[in-house]
């Protein structure tokens, strides 16, 4: 009964590996306004998400403007000055105030049923700054700019139905998956009859979860790219997408490291050459005394 109930907690285990990461995640990282900025902060720096925001922006500045055969040159410019934004601080600043507003988004389009809850990064900021630095320049056309809601759509909310069902339990779950995941490979150990290999077993099963947990990610990478509009581009949304996630990837792969090294350490001390030095080396009992 000591080793049934032992396999029993390893399964249980090794399950709540990818169960409390991702139920973590959720509580930590998306649930949390602070935390949800700072990790969507780095991307201000990333290409292809600069090159997102710079078409975005540039498409919707010269969408009100209608300057004859100068056209194409005057969205040159524009492209130009809107690229120069976005290598400023002040670019970081209005990207970091976007996803604070759009972390409202994030949570309404995991928690709501129904469409026009996307996942949206309002860019009418980075429009109103390029507008201001047009002016200053003297650009004749830059006060003829319409600064109007730009959205960068990074998933739509008719992808996220079986997402939203998920995310409402793992949501309660919180940061209790992982002690639970921690107390079922403790109470393993503790009841197992031969706790040496239940060890390996506790090691082998924490390593099947984190694979379990890397394969989850990679596959709802797959899933959030092909859920996006046609006109987005999947590089900047493959880049947000690994941004939100490098907590679960980071997560895999040193719990996969744990439990292979667990694993491995209990096997290699229980091996029979080990059993034998140890037998060699232990002090052997005195002539018996004579009578």
């Amino acid at each position: 009964m000591r080793s049934f109930l032992s396999v029993v907690l390893i399964v249980l285990a090794a399950v709540l590996v990818p169960l409390g990461a991702i139920a973590a995640w959720v509580k930590t990282e998306i649930g949390d306004s602070d935390r949800y900025v700072a990790t969507m902060a780095p991307l201000a720096r990333d290409e292809a998400v600069r090159d997102e925001v710079i078409t975005k922006v540039t498409d919707a500045i010269m969408k009100n403007i209608d300057v004859g055969p100068l056209q194409d040159s005057v969205a040159a410019l524009t492209g130009g000055a809107v690229r120069s934004f976005t290598a400023t601080s002040a670019f970081q600043g209005v990207w970091n105030t976007a996803n604070r507003a759009a972390h409202a988004s994030v949570v309404s389009a995991l928690t709501k049923n129904g469409g026009g809850n996307d996942v949206r990064i309002d860019l009418a900021p980075a429009i109103e700054q390029v507008k201001r630095q047009l002016v200053a320049q003297g650009v004749p056309f830059a006060n003829r700019i319409s600064v109007e809601h730009t959205d960068l759509t990074v998933v739509e909310s008719t992808k996220l139905g079986p997402v939203r069902t998920a995310f409402r339990l793992l949501r309660r779950i919180g940061i209790w998956g992982a002690v639970g995941c921690l107390a079922a490979a403790a109470g393993a150990v503790l009841v197992a009859v031969r706790r040496r290999r239940a060890l390996v077993g506790v090691g082998l099963g924490l390593a099947v979860g984190a694979v379990v947990l890397r394969v989850l990610v990679a596959v709802g990478r797959k899933l959030t790219l092909d859920g996006l509009p046609t006109d987005s581009d999947p590089s900047a949304a493959g880049a947000v997408y690994d941004a939100l996630t490098d907590f679960l990837s980071t997560a895999a792969w040193v719990v996969l490291g744990i439990g292979l090294a667990l694993a491995l350490g209990a096997w290699l001390t229980g091996r029979p050459w080990q059993r034998g030095r140890r037998a060699a080396e232990a002090p052997r009992p005195g002539p018996a005394p004579a009578e």
